[in-house]
């Protein structure tokens, strides 16, 4: 059986439409999606929309939970070590796509559960307790094993780090798989990152896509500091090791720093 597991597509219009232009091509059996739709992109209604007319499962990111439940990032925000002007910038992005999304789409973004099992496979937006925060990559097997083995199946993936990694457990589940991002990736990689399992075996699919027309498609736009997304989309790998990333996914380990958005680009 083939799935395709794609995650984090943050309103990027042109990241998505290359990805299924890719997973038509592969025409796997199902397509299953990790959250993180429309936040902090051009487009998000067009992204909301088309997911569902696809009629793709998925589930709750940090994200789609901060659009239709706001105490959710207040909730973060004052566990959160960020300055109080980082979570301004968040809540002005949040505001706009809000207003846009309208009462309808929030209330189908809010039905989406936080974790779905089928087939072998659990996918989950970051853990099975939290949709905001991912252990670190320097998790060892058994504290992975204590958050994701509840599942009870041998492959686990996740996205929210940005970051595409498949991991071979020791115990259960056997695979533990982040599908990266397919609209805002962090690990200095411009294409667009999703997963694809042949009969539980993983390949993490990049897609060149045009990075030039969602650029255009943000600055045309109304959302406040698309500044922002415009620089994540034009990093390079060494100008995102430079970058300071802080608390959105986590701000307590220094392993983690590319689980988050960016406060600001170094000097």
């Amino acid at each position: 059986m083939r799935v395709a597991i794609l995650s984090d597509i943050h309103g990027n219009l042109s990241a998505f439409e290359a990805v299924l232009e890719d997973i038509h091509q592969l025409a796997p059996d199902l397509v299953l999606h990790g959250g993180d739709l429309a936040d902090g992109g051009s487009s998000p209604v067009e992204i909301v929309d088309r997911i569902r007319d696809l009629g793709w499962q998925g589930v709750m990111g940090n994200g789609d939970e901060m659009l239709c439940s706001p105490e959710s990032l207040e909730d973060f925000a004052t566990q959160s070590s960020v300055p109080p002007a980082f979570w301004v910038s968040v809540r002005e992005m949040a505001a706009s796509t809000r207003a846009i999304l309208g009462t309808e789409r929030l209330s189908w973004l809010k039905q989406l559960p936080m974790a779905i099992t089928q087939n072998g496979l659990a996918v989950v937006h970051a853990t099975p307790q939290s949709c905001w925060r991912a252990p670190p990559r320097t998790a060892s097997d058994e504290e992975l094993d204590r958050i994701y083995s509840q599942f009870g199946v041998p492959v686990v993936v996740f996205g929210h780090t940005h970051i595409p990694v498949i991991r071979e457990m020791s115990g259960n589940p056997r695979l533990l798989i982040n599908s990266g991002s397919v609209g805002l990736p962090y690990d200095g990689d411009p294409r667009a990152s999703y997963l694809l399992l042949d009969d539980s075996t993983p390949v993490i699919r990049r897609i060149e896509y045009n990075v030039e027309k969602e650029l255009k498609a943000l600055s045309s736009g109304a959302l406040p500091h698309a500044d922002w997304t415009a620089r994540m989309l034009q990093l390079s790998p060494i100008a995102l090791n430079n970058t300071r990333m802080v608390g959105i996914a986590s701000d307590v380990h220094p392993d983690m720093r590319n689980q988050a958005f960016i406060y600001r680009l170094a000097d």
